[in-house]
């Protein structure tokens, strides 16, 4: 007999098993000898003092749950089997080139960046001395945006089972188990670097080939399918199928794209700032404790209004966290927040966005289907050049930011490069600013304390998604103008993070195998 039961549990009994076993006991009338539970989801309610965990347990009565094999238990070696091209590393690319490999097919993995090691010595020079390299960044090299800016898993999707496939793999590849049963799971920039060289291990271990600083040219394309590609400017490569992983900040690849009249569309996507409070205080807010108990992990928060007809939202919240410098070519200024494992880190920082729709841009209307690009794009070039001129981030108080005032002085923070006083309601587009100015003063109504001259603000959070999508049918997932070309993850703008952009990897694998057998 198998049933779910659900249970309040103290922080402090958190990690009690006994405790749990017995009142899990006492719901079912039973001795603890007769069962087996097994944890499947954790989650804190924090709304009311004090904060608990609910804990929703999988219970075997009188019989023992059947232990699920390995995922990679199915590979086999694929080094002779027909080969199939992707472009780009990240989560998409990589959980492309797994699927790829388990129903029997080469992934063979361009990626113009460097392997996840080496990568970290270019994302020293950025923040050290504000040297960009537009190869190797926070945005492009191994594992993708998401490896050196936090390791967030969180995702929209309510099919569990389609979840549950990456998240096992990451576990098998290095990950903490628990990731398969926090709410918000999280993996952190410590350690996803060692799961995403695992990763890379098992790809090339049954047959695949990975090539790092090999950034694709161009495509070769005859009769309106896809033939191959150039990397680097000078070597071609052929292939029948190409999946393009490239993630949201590949600009140059939109560009080839829309230069050669591949179907391109500018897509909504958000602008606007970092917002950094201290911890203690989110914690203070959130938890109605300070400091917060030991085994309640550092608190986070989601808020969102409507300002006019503009959405204003928080994005990517990193409790715990670091402010960093993600700009993809020199002469940018570009924040995104990420968080250790143990997300111990004095701050916390979310961006704070505005919806931004194509047809709000008159301005660019003369570069088409690149106008939110060259928007995005205008936004990051306008706060470099007005600014320090270098990856040093113009900042404001909260609280002059929403009364347009230069801020005297400029609270630590986190953020290496270094935070210096600057007017961005000047600064910052209208469009932007007006938006974000309305919805902090109503974020503080909603969440007591938020508003404060503690908090900074710092510019430019303009990452959030990518502002073109690629389009592709609905059945096979291919480009409706290119027979094998296959457009996959946040880049093509159908995905929004670490799992959805690898959900949507594992299927445009299957869609490839489809593909090709019916070629």
């Amino acid at each position: 007999m198998y049933q779910q039961i659900e249970i309040k549990v103290s922080p402090e009994l958190v990690n009690d098993e006994s405790y749990q076993l017995s009142k899990i006991a006492d719901i079912l009338g039973i001795p603890v000898s007769e069962f087996n539970a097994r944890l499947i989801k954790r989650s804190i309610d924090a709304r009311k003092f004090p904060a608990y965990f609910l804990l929703r347990f999988d219970v075997f009565i009188k019989t023992q749950p059947t232990p699920e094999p390995a995922l990679l238990d199915e590979f086999k070696d694929v080094s002779e089997s027909p080969e199939v091209f992707i472009i780009g590393a990240g989560p998409a690319g990589y959980f492309a080139a797994l699927d790829l490999i388990s129903i029997g097919l080469k992934p063979v993995i361009f990626e113009r960046g460097k392997d996840v090691r080496t990568r970290r010595r270019d994302l020293r020079a950025i923040q050290q001395f504000g040297i960009v390299d537009s190869n190797s960044n926070y945005c492009f090299g191994e594992g993708g945006a998401g490896t050196y800016s936090d390791g967030k898993l969180y995702t929209r999707s309510n099919k569990r089972g389609e979840i549950l496939r990456p998240l096992r793999l990451l576990v098998e590849h290095g990950a903490t188990p628990d990731i398969l049963v926090d709410a918000h799971p999280h993996i952190g920039s410590n350690k996803l670097p060692i799961v995403v060289a695992n990763i890379r291990e098992t790809i090339i271990k049954y047959g695949g080939k990975i090539y790092f600083d090999s950034k694709m040219t161009d495509l070769i394309i005859r009769e309106h399918e896809i033939k191959g590609i150039v990397v680097n400017n000078e070597t071609e490569y052929h292939c029948n199928a190409l999946i393009l992983a490239t993630g949201h900040s590949a600009r140059d690849v939109f560009q080839l794209l829309y230069s050669k009249g591949i179907l391109i569309e500018a897509k909504p996507f958000a602008v606007g700032v970092r917002i950094e409070h201290p911890q203690e205080l989110i914690d203070q807010i959130q938890y109605k404790q300070s400091p917060r108990n030991e085994n309640l992990p550092a608190s986070s928060y989601k808020l969102v209004t409507q300002v006019g007809k503009k959405g204003v939202f928080s994005f990517c919240m990193c409790p715990g966290g670091l402010i960093v410098p993600s700009a993809t070519a020199p002469g940018e200024l570009v924040m995104n927040g990420m968080s250790m494992s143990r997300r111990d880190s004095p701050y916390a920082n979310s961006g704070t966005v505005v919806a931004v729709e194509p047809d709000e841009l008159a301005d660019f209307e003369k570069y088409g289907d690149l106008k939110a690009l060259e928007f995005q794009r205008s936004v990051e070039q306008s706060l470099f050049n007005k600014g320090a001129g270098d990856q040093k981030a113009p900042g404001q108080r909260l609280t002059d930011f929403f009364n347009r005032k230069l801020s005297a002085t400029i609270q630590p923070s986190s953020y290496i490069p270094g935070v210096y006083s600057a007017p961005l309601h000047e600064w910052l587009p209208k469009m932007i600013y007006e938006p974000i100015r309305l919805a902090v003063k109503e974020f503080g109504n909603k969440m007591r304390g938020y508003y404060t001259e503690e908090a900074l603000v710092v510019a430019t959070e303009s990452r959030t998604s990518s502002p073109v999508r690629i389009p592709r049918d609905k059945e096979t997932l291919m480009h409706p103008q290119i027979k094998g070309f296959f457009p996959c993850g946040e880049g093509a703008g159908y995905a929004g993070g670490i799992v959805s952009a690898a959900m949507d990897g594992e299927a445009v694998a299957h869609a490839v195998q489809k593909y090709l057998k019916e070629d």
